[in-house]
């Protein structure tokens, strides 16, 4: 699954820094006015561009990073929720790779 052009663009940062919420603000509230979807904080944003990361199977320090986060630990206590999807996954993978 890609990610829209617009939300890399979004996360993009020149000098590359996690997001600061008060100098995005304004352009995080018209990017969901122009996708057409609800309002959501841009933390909300944030653990959801987390979530979506793991889930297609990117490496929790590959998201700590991408967040800017110091720990990878904060990154995978808080998206613990999808480690267990992750964890099905990865056996479903050894499974077809010993036995298909």
């Amino acid at each position: 699954m890609a990610l829209p052009a617009q939300l890399v663009e979004a996360l993009r940062q020149p000098h590359g820094r996690p997001i600061e919420r008060k100098s995005d603000w304004r352009f995080w509230k018209a990017l969901l006015r122009e996708a057409d979807v609800r309002e959501v904080r841009l933390h909300d944003g944030r653990h959801m561009a987390a979530t979506l990361l793991l889930s297609e199977g990117v490496h929790p320090r590959v998201v700590t990073e991408v967040l800017g986060r110091a720990q990878m630990r904060t990154t995978t206590d808080t998206h613990s929720h999808v480690m267990p999807a992750l964890g099905r996954d990865a056996a479903d993978h050894m499974g077809s790779a010993l036995w298909d």
